[in-house]
């Protein structure tokens, strides 16, 4: 049998049994275990034990729990309100200013959990109300949320980005610093459409007679800049070599967990018990997705699937950029149906030699690929963001929800097409405070 009949065999498995509702974890095993069944005979399942341990012996993995943790420690806590707040006392005089206030909030709390739908979680129950009460559409109030949440996945600390420097085995510093311009890009794309949305048809203003005064405005800030600062340091720690991953996210971890505890009086067994609960759950969900990633991508390789299809698009003769698009394409069509890790671990394998042979930056193309990402959140049918904001404000139709991501979506794909254009604004940062990169 050619490689071309296996590899649709087994992409007709996964996607059979990923769409009956397995796990993705799960899924990814027995997809793998079956195939190599299949093809090979009882012969080929005699590495996977090995296989499998080996993909989780790495003590890099240790900074996924304690990033997950510094998340959760920020999820249960007033963070996300009090970055709100201090935000909206600054803005609330800008046409659309609670808007991009909320965009604000979304990018800095989304960079302090690293998880979408916690930050549409904890921004959405206060800013949807909020908007909607002021006068802005509900596609505004509900786009512009389920947008904002997708920023944590750029912004570092990105556990995105460690899952993609882990699969391609490369600088995960590099990759936080490559993340930092791009983010910030993105975030001012979606403020300014924003403020022109607004402005264009009018409404939304804040309350006759409101008024904050630079007192008021000073008084929010001292809960909300320890935070930012742990964030700061991570990546400084990170960039300027004074620690390894694992160390940095230890250390974030600690310093989020005790900042919660004296700013926020989260001191008793009950407060914290949903700290631990949801790091424990969500890290061995990650991990499991890791080892079950680490599996398929053994079965592809094992079966000469991913060096058949190298070999193939290699031998086609179409421009890089063509070649680019084609993948784009690819990651958009993906990320509409699985989480962002299930596709960066099971895509990156078969695309990063295609990437490379290209000439691409595999760091570029790591920011590029989470762009994508970003994109598959507020996308149907698996848009996981929009579900969450449906939850927030069931009254208002899932249509509206995404009718109001539309425009970040697009803007999102602008975004790619810049970064393609201009690559040095993702590797200028890190080449800048880590030098060019080796290889």
């Amino acid at each position: 049998m050619s490689e071309l009949t296996i590899g649709l065999v087994v992409l007709a498995l996964t996607f059979l049994v990923l769409a009956s509702g397995t796990p993705i974890a799960f899924g990814l095993g027995l997809v793998a275990i079956a195939s190599l069944l299949i093809f090979e005979g009882p012969g080929g399942l005699m590495g996977i034990a090995e296989v499998f341990y080996s993909g989780l012996d790495d003590f890099t993995l240790v900074s996924i729990p304690m990033f997950v943790l510094m998340g959760a420690a920020i999820a249960v806590s007033r963070a996300g309100s009090d970055l709100y707040e201090a935000l909206d006392r600054w803005l609330y005089r800008l046409p659309g200013g609670l808007v991009i206030s909320n965009l604000g909030a979304c990018a800095l709390f989304a960079a302090l959990t690293g998880s979408s739908p916690a930050t549409c979680a904890a921004i959405g129950k206060m800013g949807i109300p909020e908007m909607r009460r002021r006068g802005f559409s509900d596609e505004i109030a509900t786009g512009s949320i389920a947008a904002g949440g997708t920023l944590g996945i750029l912004i570092p600390p990105s556990i995105t980005l460690i899952l993609y420097g882990i699969a391609t085995e490369s600088s995960i510093g590099r990759l936080f610093l490559a993340g930092v311009i791009p983010g910030l890009l993105l975030t001012a794309m979606f403020m300014v459409w924003t403020w022109f949305s607004v402005r264009r048809t009018g409404g939304g203003m804040a309350a006759p007679g409101l008024r904050y005064t630079l007192r008021d405005k000073l008084a929010a800030l001292p809960r909300v800049l320890p935070f930012l600062a742990i964030v700061v340091a991570v990546v400084v720690a990170l960039y300027g070599g004074i620690a390894t991953p694992s160390e940095a996210a230890g250390v974030g971890a600690f310093a989020c967990v005790a900042l919660v505890m004296l700013v926020y009086g989260l001191t008793r067994m009950k407060d914290l018990w949903p700290i631990l609960r949801d790091t424990t759950r969500e890290s061995v969900m990650i991990l499991l997705i890791i080892a079950g990633s680490i599996l398929y991508g053994y079965m592809l390789t094992n079966l000469f699937l991913t060096q058949a299809l190298a070999g193939w698009v290699a031998g086609l003769d179409v421009n890089k950029w063509v070649l680019l698009g084609l993948i784009n394409v690819l990651l958009l069509a993906a990320g509409c149906f699985l989480p962002p890790a299930a596709i960066i671990l099971m895509t990156t394998p078969i695309l990063l030699p295609i990437i490379t042979g290209a000439g691409f930056d595999p760091i570029w193309f790591g920011i590029i690929m989470t762009i994508n990402m970003e994109v598959g959140l507020i996308t149907p049918p698996v848009g996981l963001n929009l579900y969450v904001i449906n939850g927030i404000a069931p009254d208002v139709p899932l249509k509206k929800v995404l009718m109001g991501s539309l425009p970040y979506c697009l803007l999102m794909i602008l975004a790619i097409v810049i970064l393609s254009i201009f690559p040095g604004i993702v590797t200028f940062l890190p080449d800048l405070l880590m030098g060019p990169a080796v290889g």
